[in-house]
């Protein structure tokens, strides 16, 4: 989901298994994503996924992934098979949104396989964020929370 007037890009790693099968980034319902962002948007997470994308859309928030293709057992970052990465296609993509000047990772395998292509995009903001997914349960709901909001209010959004 990319707003042609995007300010901010949020890369994820890959969608598991239930994003997937939905259709709908961060679709598994434990996922900290949606409710963190009602915080920016004002649509609340239960609202329908079109609604939701059109609220980022309004904020100038952009959405998508650092992985294009691979192979994976599973749901969790830890199954892909490091050897069928295909990245994305981020010099095409950050030429046609020159608007973005922000990216925030969700969580260590977006920040990880995408530092090293952000070194070719120094005028880029990046931070690494916590996932926002059920597995990092190392992090609570209102740490990620905090992180999140944190990293969105030095956004001009």
């Amino acid at each position: 989901m990319i707003p042609a007037e995007s300010r901010l890009l949020i890369l994820g790693s890959m969608p598991g298994a239930a994003s997937l099968a939905a259709g709908q980034y961060y679709a598994h319902p434990r996922n900290a994503f949606w409710p963190i962002l009602a915080a920016v948007t004002g649509v609340a997470a239960c609202e329908p996924y079109t609604e939701r994308c059109a609220a980022l859309g309004r904020a100038g928030i952009a959405l998508w992934d650092v992985v294009a293709r691979c192979q994976r057992r599973g749901s969790l970052d830890s199954d892909i098979d490091a050897a069928s990465i295909e990245l994305n296609d981020f010099a095409s993509f950050f030429a046609a949104h020159p608007s973005i000047g922000k990216v925030l990772l969700n969580g260590a395998s977006a920040w990880k396989w995408f530092k090293p292509v952000s070194l070719q995009f120094p005028r880029l903001t990046t931070i690494r964020l916590p996932s926002t997914s059920p597995a990092n349960a190392s992090w609570s709901f209102e740490r990620k929370r905090d992180a999140w909001l944190a990293a969105l209010r030095d956004t001009s959004l």
